[in-house]
């Protein structure tokens, strides 16, 4: 008998061990980490390209552990373009940091109201205010690509840039050949985009980060830099860079976007 009581006592014991070695194998999770961790990433192009320019910027913050998603925009209308961002927007399983270059960033300020998004990254980017457009700010500060012969018009109303010049103006820092590449698959972009108003600039009620590029000539460094000061963004100036920064300086970027996805929790 006194055996057998010793022998329980013994199996006791050994079950509140196994028990207790169970629950230290499972990782602690805190309501920050399940619930609260930005791990979605949305990212808009701008004018004369689509998404494949993001690619380099893709594969880091996919290797980081994001779930990254590329907006096609049409380039077709305004409307349309901030349509198909929030149509990117209701597929996200939780909050998400809205990215865009050039012309995107007007789309994403009209498009960033929407409940997911965390925080907002211009990247070489516009960030007009309620009733001005992308075309209006672009005046502040005219670019050296506004004062140049490079953009061409279409009969039926669409802007392109001129090849020859792409390179010079859009994408001087890639190597000739990527840049000619670029250049011979430009998406055309209606012109009355550049002119459409915003009407809730979602920088106004979200945090904003802008990568100014510093060698920027198809919008005014200037202008990024009094568009950081105004939204109040956090400004990170990447030196020696074209319009084309993100693609050229994918690592720098990335940087940018995973501090925003740190710093705005949800």
């Amino acid at each position: 008998m006194e055996s057998l009581r010793r022998l329980l006592t013994f199996l006791s014991i050994l079950l509140i061990l196994l028990a207790d070695l169970a629950c230290a194998a499972q990782p602690i999770k805190s309501t920050r980490d399940v619930g609260h961790r930005v791990r979605n990433i949305v990212l808009v192009h701008g004018a004369w390209a689509d998404g494949s320019g993001w690619k380099g910027v893709y594969n880091i913050l996919v290797k980081d552990g994001y779930h990254v998603t590329i907006v096609q925009e049409p380039l077709t209308s305004f409307d349309q373009d901030v349509a198909a961002t929030r149509r990117a927007l209701a597929q996200q399983n939780g909050p998400c940091i809205l990215v865009a270059h050039s012309y995107g960033g007007s789309v994403i300020t009209e498009a960033g109201m929407d409940a997911t998004v965390a925080g907002l990254v211009y990247v070489a980017a516009h960030m007009p205010d309620a009733g001005e457009s992308e075309a209006g700010d672009g005046k502040r500060f005219p670019s050296d690509l506004s004062k140049s012969t490079a953009i061409r018009k279409t009969a039926d109303g669409f802007d392109y840039l001129d090849p020859v010049q792409f390179r010079e103006y859009f994408a001087a820092d890639l190597t000739t050949e990527q840049a000619a590449f670029e250049a011979h698959s430009q998406v055309l972009i209606a012109d009355a985009n550049f002119k459409s108003v915003i009407t809730a600039p979602a920088w106004r009620s979200k945090p904003s980060w802008m990568v100014v590029a510093a060698k920027d000539r198809t919008i005014n460094p200037e202008l990024e830099r009094w568009y950081a000061a105004r939204a109040k963004s956090r400004k990170v100036e990447v030196e020696g860079a074209s319009h084309s920064v993100y693609v050229s300086h994918p690592k720098e970027v990335a940087t940018v976007i995973e501090e925003a996805a740190t710093a705005s929790q949800k």
